[in-house]
């Protein structure tokens, strides 16, 4: 999975998106020690402590977990990593019917579509 920023949000705050989404999808693992901050800034390809601000911010929220001198460790709470995805996927789901909404679609002409692409997808 690669590192993608863009101007509307600061970096950190992608780098929170884009960690929360590792997670979510178990690039990095329940219980797995993360890379340092040093590792993880020079694979996004940004500053180190641009890279700790979003580790911070992920500690605060409980979804890491720090161990003097160990490092930092994904949280092994699975309720909270599924409710995140469950959060996540809404979310998804809530931007793709407003969209179609804007297109001239209702939600049953859009969930019509959706479900034929996902069957073309099998």
């Amino acid at each position: 999975m690669t590192w993608e920023f863009n101007d509307f949000a600061p970096i950190y705050i992608q780098l929170i998106d884009q960690i929360q989404l590792r997670i979510i999808s178990r690039v990095y693992p329940i219980g797995e020690k993360l890379p340092s901050v040093r590792d993880m800034a020079k694979e996004a390809s940004v500053n180190p402590n641009t890279m700790q601000k979003a580790l911070t911010e992920l500690e605060r929220r409980g979804l890491v977990y720090s161990q003097r001198t160990a490092g930092r460790f994904i949280t092994e709470d699975l309720d909270m990593i599924k409710d995140m995805k469950k959060d996540l996927a809404k979310e998804q789901v809530e931007n793709f019917l407003l969209g179609m909404k804007k297109i001239g679609f209702d939600k049953k002409e859009s969930i019509s579509i959706m479900e034929k692409l996902a069957k073309e997808m099998e």
